[in-house]
């Protein structure tokens, strides 16, 4: 799955810069996570990094994008390049 940032997010401006496919950016109220582009961290680190840094814990697995270890590495292939 990819992750999402909930309404309780109180856009401390951590989570974006620590994103390594540039999936997060500033929303309407709070900062979004595009599911495009969001591996959770899948092929470069062993943890979602916003995850990680997030001082409110405002960050989810999104039940509207299910996505297998499998498909995440693929989407991760896809993005860098390297598949």
């Amino acid at each position: 799955m990819s992750l999402v940032i909930t309404d309780e997010c109180i856009n401390c401006d951590v989570c974006e810069p620590e994103c390594p496919n540039d999936a997060i950016s500033q929303g309407d109220e709070i900062y979004v996570i595009d599911p495009n582009l969001c591996t959770e961290c899948v092929g470069h680190f062993d943890q979602s990094q916003c995850v990680e840094v997030c001082p409110v814990d405002c960050i989810t697995k999104d039940p509207t994008h299910p996505e297998s270890a499998e498909e995440l590495m693929a989407k991760y292939s896809r993005i860098s390049g390297e598949g």
